[in-house]
């Protein structure tokens, strides 16, 4: 696998009030699908996750997940499959030992599973991966 994508698409959204409090940003794949999705990301990791270790990682495992897509040319969020997911899951295997993939995809799983309950996707992509 290259090394980890560099994205500069990490934007502050719109509205001024997700980005309170140090300039919080959002994936560009995120902020384009509007405040209710960009909400939604920022909510995920403020509100469900307490351990702030744990918050991180998820952290750092959604941003890298969300710039894999957008190096391979994913405008939407609506438009991230099962594929997406379980090519990314393989290709971070590759690099890093099974108990790092693993949270990484629960890292994934939890977000789209927050972003399907605030009604933003209809489907969880993550669900329908692979197994690691």
């Amino acid at each position: 696998m290259e090394s980890e994508p560099k994205s500069t698409a990490l934007v502050i959204p719109e509205n001024r009030s997700l980005a309170a409090g140090g300039g919080q940003v959002v994936p560009a794949l995120v902020a384009a699908a509007g405040d209710k999705a960009s909400r939604r990301y920022l909510e995920f990791f403020a509100v469900t996750i307490e351990n702030p270790n744990t918050r991180a990682a998820y952290f750092h495992a959604c941003r890298r997940f969300f710039a894999w897509c957008e190096h391979r040319g994913l405008e939407e969020l609506v438009a991230i499959e099962p594929m997406h997911v379980a090519a990314y899951i393989r290709a971070l295997g590759k690099d890093f030992e099974k108990p790092t993939v693993k949270q990484h995809l629960a890292a994934i799983r939890m977000l789209f599973d927050w972003l399907v309950v605030g009604q933003v996707l209809a489907i969880n992509p993550a669900h329908l991966s692979m197994a690691v």
